[in-house]
Order: C-alpha cells, then structure tokens, then sequence
C-alpha cells in the first residue's frame, strides 16, 4: 500500500467518529435534559465517543508512523490524549449534575446543557483541526 493512501486512511479513521458525533450530538438539543433517560443517552454518547476516539488516535497514530509521517502520528495520539481527558472530565461533571437533578435542583439541567455544548464545541474543535491538516497528508 502506498504511503500516501495509509496517511489518508489514517485521517479517515480520525474523522469518522467525529462526524458522527457531529452528527449526532445535536439532536439532544432537541429534547429536554430533564429526562432521565435522555440524559442517560446522552452521558452514553459522550462516554462512547471518548473510548472510540481514544481507539481511532492510537489507531490513525500507528498508521502514520508506517506511512512515514512521524508528526502527523504525535498529533494523532494529541487527539487520544485528549479524549482520554475529555473523557474523565466530563463524565464526572455529568455524574454530578445527574445527581443534583435528581435531589431536585432546579439549575442542574441548564448546567447539563452547557456541558453538551462545550462536548459539542470540543469535537468542533478537533473536527475542524484534522480538517484543515487533510491538505498537508496528502
């Protein structure tokens, strides 16, 4: 297989997960976070989301060290280590105001909306950076 066309394959891996949560993650904001189970949905996307792409950037990372791109790989496994963080972080503060919306806080659910956005923000973020590196894989 050619260097380039596993570099590519690399950076699909990469996008993959990101535009499904694209595309999917604004479809809660459809619905209210004060549904138990919405939020559970929702805890299990981001919770999904997190793994996969922790997979996809140790994945896409060993890719590029084969196709020769080095750089391409440490920016592969930048996105991994982000995830891995993501992931702690934002699972714990959903936990909290799973739990304070549960004993009847009012502001839990507005809270629990803007961890959506910023989860939504975060892989905007990381969409937008793979995309804009596609030019120089290729």
């Amino acid at each position: 297989m050619p260097p380039d066309a596993l570099a590519l394959y690399a950076t699909v891996i990469l996008l993959l997960p990101m535009a499904c949560f694209f595309l999917s993650s604004p479809t809660f904001l459809l619905v209210g976070l004060e549904i138990p189970e919405v939020t559970q949905l929702l805890r299990g996307l981001f919770n999904g989301y997190f793994i996969v792409m922790c997979v996809a950037g140790v994945a896409s990372a060993v890719a590029y060290v084969i196709s020769g791109r080095p750089v391409f790989a440490v920016g592969a496994l930048a996105v991994a280590a982000v995830a891995v963080m993501a992931r702690r972080w934002f699972l714990q503060h959903m936990d909290v105001e799973l739990q304070a919306r549960a004993a009847g806080e009012a502001a839990a659910v507005p809270r629990l909306r803007a961890l959506h956005l910023k989860g939504m923000l975060l892989n905007g973020i990381l969409l937008a950076t793979v995309i804009a590196n596609v030019p120089l894989v290729v």
